[in-house]
């Protein structure tokens, strides 16, 4: 059976302009989880291309990490069926709320996992991520790299590297510079340049890469 890992912190509207697992302060409040449901969300984020591109599949074990009010969960848990999601995010809120929607959705197939937060110099690695070890088929982070640290990004993606199987991926979805659409303001977009830099620095390649409306996609392999 695969494992996969989903990193998604959901992203918000350009007038929220905050993620659900934003540090030092800036966590999503969950009273607002409405924002992040905005009627064309999945017509601009492309959810299916995402998962496309991770190769997600039916029988998968996926994680969404900053799942959020579970943007990406419910539709990973339609995707793999008779698989296992986990829904996990560093605010026990957001996880009641998931365990709400699934249930109400009829989704058997999601378990909540509610991780810490890193304290300073001491950045998100495996044992605050709370996943399993060299067991997954990927990793997304969707919307929630600018919300990393600057000096935590190489070392948050070398602790998800860990949670790898060999032929293991890592898709990143990042908004793209600029004032267009959704999203954090300007000077918090992380150029994709920058992303692979910091991924090369973490032991990962490129693998692919995927323009969407608003967004790009990185692929990254170990």
């Amino acid at each position: 059976m695969k494992w996969v890992v989903i990193v998604a912190l959901m992203a918000a509207p350009l007038h929220a302009q905050t993620s659900p697992a934003q540090r030092h302060g800036r966590l999503f409040p969950p009273t607002d989880l409405g924002l992040l449901e905005v009627p064309d969300r999945a017509a601009w984020q492309k959810p299916e291309l995402i998962m496309d591109a991770l190769r997600i599949a039916e029988g998968d074990w996926v994680a969404d990490i900053g799942a959020g009010g579970g943007f990406f969960t419910v539709r990973l848990a339609r995707r793999v069926v008779n698989g296992r999601v986990f829904a996990q995010d560093i605010q026990q809120p957001m996880l009641e709320a998931i365990k709400r929607r699934v249930s109400r959705e009829g989704l058997r197939n999601v378990e909540t996992r509610l991780s810490s937060e890193p304290s300073a110099g001491n950045p998100l690695l495996l044992t605050n991520l709370n996943l399993p070890a060299a067991a997954l088929d990927a990793v997304l982070i969707v919307d929630t790299y600018q919300e990393i640290e600057e000096p935590d990004r190489v070392a948050f993606l070398r602790g998800l590297a860990q949670t790898l199987k060999p032929n293991g991926r890592i898709g990143i979805v990042n908004y793209k510079p600029g004032r267009g659409g959704p999203g954090p303001e300007p000077q918090r977009r992380i150029e994709s340049a920058i992303a692979e830099a910091e991924a090369r620095n973490a032991g990962l390649r490129v693998i692919d890469r995927a323009n969407l409306p608003f967004q790009y996609l990185l692929v990254l392999g170990l």
